[in-house]
């Protein structure tokens, strides 16, 4: 009996991508009890539509995870980071997360997630290669109901 085949695909294939992040999810929720899981994301628009910047990420048993913030560089530095992490925080805190976590590597951001109260946690060396994936982590206060 041969072995069934393997096929490598190159390039973003989101089918398959959505397709395994469902199975890990059925199975973590299984195994944890948290069957909560959401996405969002948050974006500032220009007027034509064009996105300027943008957040997105999900929360998951009491934890929001950051998966990507961007802004675009004629526009960083004048608060617009701030407010969409700010807006991602609030989002957790209404979902009744504890903590923010998310990572950036060390030729990103890592000053502005400390300056927004992020602690660090660790890194991973060389990812890529001559530079670091660096972790951190926020305790969220509970919303005012």
């Amino acid at each position: 009996m041969n072995p069934p085949s393997i096929e490598l695909q190159r390039g973003a294939s989101q089918e398959i991508e959505a397709f395994l992040a469902d199975r890990i999810y059925e199975f973590n929720a299984k195994a944890t009890g948290y069957f909560d899981a959401e996405s969002f994301a948050a974006v500032q628009k220009d007027q034509s539509g064009a996105i300027l910047a943008g957040v997105s990420g999900y929360t998951w048993g009491g934890v929001c995870f950051v998966s990507y913030l961007w802004v675009a560089e004629e526009h960083r530095g004048n608060g617009t980071g701030s407010a969409l992490l700010r807006t991602a925080e609030q989002h957790a805190k209404d979902k009744g997360c504890m903590v923010a976590l998310l990572s950036t590597h060390s030729f990103q951001s890592p000053n502005f997630y400390a300056r927004m109260g992020y602690e660090y946690q660790a890194s991973v060396k060389d990812h890529p290669v001559g530079h670091s994936n660096v972790f951190y982590a926020k305790r969220l206060s509970p919303s005012a109901a």
